[in-house]
């Protein structure tokens, strides 16, 4: 069985390849495991906090869909940096539709 694959741009710059996330994995596990820098998640993934914010690459926010309220709200924490494209890496559910999806890690808050 092989896993999912995401990349993720650090905000240096730096581009991290992740091949072996799995399925209803978050964003934010797959990249806290891969040690992707700027993925805090300070909250563990509860959606209380906005240090996994990201941007989705334009190309797969279709594929992603919109944030619900509650993220929504979370987002607003970030409003000086918010992107149409943002959302928190964990409400992000990884599948097999979203391999290949990219995202860039927002700046810190």
């Amino acid at each position: 069985m092989s896993g999912i694959a995401v990349t993720l741009t650090q905000q240096d710059g730096t581009v991290v390849g992740i091949d072996d996330a799995q399925q209803s994995e978050s964003l934010m596990e797959a990249a806290r495991r891969a040690g992707v820098a700027g993925i805090v998640a300070e909250c563990g993934g509860v959606c209380s906090c906005a240090t996994c914010h990201v941007y989705v690459a334009e190309d797969w926010i279709g594929k992603v869909g919109e944030p619900d309220e509650v993220e929504d709200e979370m987002l607003d924490m970030v409003d000086h940096i918010r992107r149409p494209t943002s959302r928190l890496s964990c409400q992000i559910r990884l599948s097999d539709e979203l391999d290949g999806l990219e995202a860039e890690v927002a700046p810190d808050l």
